[in-house]
């Protein structure tokens, strides 16, 4: 396997190293000159990244590949799978249906506001939460080694993974420290220095191939005007007439055919963002993200590109249970939803109109990073590897605090993992929430959220350190809808 990796990195540097001496047209005599033509070369920084992110990507194909994590993924599909199709056989309605003609015309009529064919929604219930997956994350162990638990004190998580230190964390995100201003924050507004930074953005757009620079730049922050296009640079979604025509592809699935998963969105939406103040507003825009995306096939490359080994959500032909050849992916996009999967769309909304736009932009940030945060795998960006850097940076910024929650037998991840799953979405107001996702975006990780999570214990850890009982430290944290993102982050960046 490193035979292979090294050939890979081996080639890549050829490759780009070729391309540089091209571009300048220089003879290159020895490798000092041949290092010297390509520190000089302005294309040097883009080769940089994107030599890194190929090391990266080929070592990782096969790093985090651990077979009792992948064995637990595989018993969790199995498991919410069931759970799915006993929900069918209690209400007596299959997976999959084709409409009728007057159902197809309702359907047409009503895309605009498809929460009137929803029907009676009552007997339908969210087929898991974030509690029971974090029930099954906490089993978890190494097969291969014993814990003494009274000296290893590992909280929750009994999964020895390597996660990065607290001073590797605030290396990472040196650009939010203190000393920094960050671009559009409201604590930090000026006029003058607005325009400059909107130029500055504007600038890096019409450069459309320089995604390093867009990423830089929304290290601190996106222009509220801007961060749509910001967003589409950083996740390269360009639309074009094909992006409308297979969301006319998709509109027509919707139409032709009815899935018991419409029903699961349905609910999860009325349950959600039509309770929320800001959200509610955009009720019917998340229908019809959500049912284009269940039949999306496209998002399978999720399950082939993931070293997890996890695959998506079967079933099986009527009259065939049981015979895996008569087996079939179920919803298409091979995904269940959780309770809580719509809040993943809707602050969306905030920042893209056209429903084409949103749909692309969702579907690219789901299968990039939030497809990570409820499916069980080694990689530090998923949610399993987000939970033990979570207790492991608590552990280290504020020891006392931590020693404190296990002595009165609370479990801070108990309370935090509700807000990594979803990616704090709903859970913070709406603009400080996109802030957060700009850095998502820009530093192309969800660790940022481990840290963030670390950062509101560290903030309420007066009022926690008076408290002896679970439930009143859940009553500290019930309502962290009045967090100030960046200021938060920085406060802990410069502990």
């Amino acid at each position: 396997m490193t035979d292979k990796v090294d050939e890979k990195l081996k080639q890549t540097f050829l490759n780009q190293t070729q391309k540089i001496i091209i571009s300048t047209g220089k003879f290159v005599a020895d490798f000092q000159s041949l290092l010297k033509t390509i520190k000089q070369s302005d294309q040097y920084e883009y080769y940089q990244h994107l030599f890194k992110s190929t090391q990266v990507a080929s070592f990782d194909e096969h790093k985090y590949e651990i077979d009792y994590l992948k064995k637990g993924q595989s018993a969790w599909e199995k498991r919410i799978v069931k759970s799915l199709n006993t929900m069918c056989s209690e209400v007596n309605l299959p997976l999959a249906r084709q409409r009728n003609e007057n159902e197809m015309r309702s359907v047409r009529r009503h895309w605009n506001e498809l929460g009137h064919i929803c029907g009676d929604l009552n007997r339908f219930r969210p087929v898991y939460s974030a509690k029971d997956f974090l029930d099954v994350i906490c089993v978890l162990i190494n097969p291969n080694l014993k814990i003494d638990e009274s000296i290893w004190n590992c909280g929750l998580i009994k999964i020895p993974l390597v996660t990065k230190s607290f001073i590797e964390i605030k290396n990472l995100y040196s650009d939010l420290r203190p000393n920094l201003i960050q671009y559009c924050s409201d604590e930090t507004f000026n006029e003058v220095k607005e325009e400059e930074n909107i130029k500055l953005a504007l600038q890096i757009l019409e450069k459309k191939s320089n995604l390093n620079a867009a990423r830089e730049y929304a290290k601190r922050g996106c222009p509220t005007s801007l961060r749509g296009k910001l967003w589409s640079s950083m996740l390269d979604v360009d639309l074009s007439n094909w992006h409308v025509t297979y969301f006319n592809y998709l509109k027509q699935n919707v139409i032709d055919y009815d899935l018991l998963v419409d029903s699961l969105y349905f609910k999860d939406v009325k349950l959600t963002a039509v309770n929320d103040d800001q959200l509610f507003v955009f009720e019917d825009y998340l229908y019809q993200v959500l049912l284009l995306f269940s039949r999306d096939t496209y998002v399978q490359c999720c399950f082939t590109s993931s070293a997890s080994g996890c695959q998506p959500a079967r079933s099986f032909i009527k009259k065939k249970i049981g015979a895996e050849e008569c087996a079939v992916i179920y919803p298409p996009s091979g995904i269940i939803p959780f309770y809580g999967f719509s809040m993943l769309v809707a602050p969306m909304c905030f920042v893209f109109e056209d429903p084409v736009h949103l749909y692309f932009i969702f579907r690219q940030f789901y299968m990039k990073y939030f497809f990570d945060l409820h499916h069980i795998s080694a990689s530090p960006n998923a949610i399993v590897g987000l939970c033990v850097l979570f207790e492991s940076l608590l552990r280290q910024i504020s020891p006392d605090l931590w020693f404190h929650l296990q002595d009165i037998q609370v479990q801070p991840l108990r309370i935090a993992f509700k807000w990594m799953m979803r990616a704090f979405s709903g859970y913070l107001a709406s603009n400080q929430l996109l802030a957060l996702w700009d850095r998502i975006l820009a530093y192309d990780s969800l660790e940022i959220l481990s840290l963030l999570a670390v950062a509101i214990f560290v903030l309420r850890k007066g009022n926690v350190l008076t408290v002896t009982s679970e439930s009143a430290v859940e009553a500290i944290f019930s309502d962290i809808s009045s967090i100030k993102v960046i200021p938060l982050l920085q406060f802990i960046l410069g502990h």
